[in-house]
Order: C-alpha cells, then sequence, then structure tokens
C-alpha cells in the first residue's frame, strides 16, 4: 500500500492530522489546479494560488472526511472544491457590487466594474453545470476533472472506474450541453 493509499486509510479511520499530510504530499499539483482554475478567470485578481489553496485545505478540514479511493479521486474532489470557491466568491462580489443588504440609491454614473462580467460568467457557468448535474451527474463530474482539475482523459477514467472511451464520449456530450445552455 503506498503512502497516499495509507493516509487516505488514515482520513477514513478519522486519524488526526492525516488531511494535512495529503495535503502537504500534493500541495504542488493543488497550487497547479488553482493556477489553471485562475487563468481561466483572470478578471478575479483578488484571489490567487496560494489562497485557493488554502481555502481548500480550509475546506477540506472543516468537512473532516474524505472520500477518495486514489491521488486522482483526491485531485477530482479538490478541483470540485476550488470551483466552488471560485464561484462562491464571484456570487460575493456580485452582491457586494449591487449593494449587499443596503438600501439601493440610483445614482447616475458610467463607471463600471471591469470584474463583474467575469463574475457573473462564472456564476452562469455554475448554474450550468447545476443544470446539467440533474441531467447527468457524470458529465460534471467529467467536466470538473478535465476542465477545473486539468486530469488526463486516462486519470479521469480511473478515478471514476469507468473506459477512457466513455469519458472522451462524456466530455463531448457535456461541452456540447454547456454550450446551448450558456448561449445569451
Amino acid at each position: 500500500m503506498g503512502e497516499f493509499t495509507r493516509l487516505l486509510e488514515a482520513v477514513r479511520n478519522g486519524q488526526p492530522g492525516a488531511i494535512d499530510q495529503i495535503v502537504a504530499l500534493t500541495y504542488q499539483e493543488l497550487r497547479e489546479l488553482a493556477h489553471l482554475r485562475l487563468k481561466r478567470t483572470p478578471q478575479i485578481t483578488l484571489l490567487e494560488t496560494g489562497a485557493l489553496v488554502n481555502e481548500c485545505y480550509l475546506r477540506l478540514v472543516k468537512v473532516g472526511e474524505l472520500n477518495a479511493g486514489d491521488r486522482s479521486h483526491f485531485l477530482g474532489y479538490a478541483a470540485r472544491v476550488m470551483r466552488s470557491i471560485v464561484v462562491d466568491f464571484a456570487r460575493e462580489r456580485l452582491a457586494l457590487r449591487r449593494g449587499g443588504n443596503s438600501p439601493h440609491i440610483a445614482v447616475g454614473t458610467d463607471i463600471a466594474d471591469p470584474a463583474a462580467p467575469a463574475q457573473e460568467e462564472i456564476v452562469r457557468v455554475d448554474e450550468a453545470l447545476q443544470e446539467l448535474a440533474r441531467l447527468d451527474p457524470r458529465l460534471v463530474q467529467v467536466v470538473e476533472m478535465k476542465y477545473f482539475g486539468g486530469l488526463k482523459s486516462d486519470e479521469i477514467a480511473e478515478a471514476l472506474g469507468i473506459a477512457e472511451r466513455s469519458v472522451r464520449r462524456d466530455w463531448q456530450k457535456a461541452r456540447v450541453l454547456l454550450h446551448e445552455e450558456l448561449k445569451p
């Protein structure tokens, strides 16, 4: 049994500090995931790679359990957590931009927030993925692992226990459905 598998077993058994060790072992991969994720949303400059990895770690610790079978499962899960963090951040920024809980006062200005379209797009993509999950949850897993997690088709196939050809078909199907869902 490899060290990573042993640590996953330790997390499942509730051993304190096991998640810390998993994050330490995969820190560079998590940074690459975060960098990839943030590279796709360059207008969100307040989030940086290290901050996204740290927030991901905090959410993993908060949950306290990890139902991953191997390294690919873990990285896919981490990609999903990072997506969730970015979406939450975008929603929060949009709410603040719209005044949050403050009373609305109409003011005639032409100043625009350049990050607003990117944040709205992030929220739209998340909503499209939620709709896609209602149709076929596995398609969303493939999108998260491939697009958000940067995993290769063979790694996704191994993590999901399906054929690599199925992963390629799911990826194509998901792209078409998301494209249709995201049309203006």
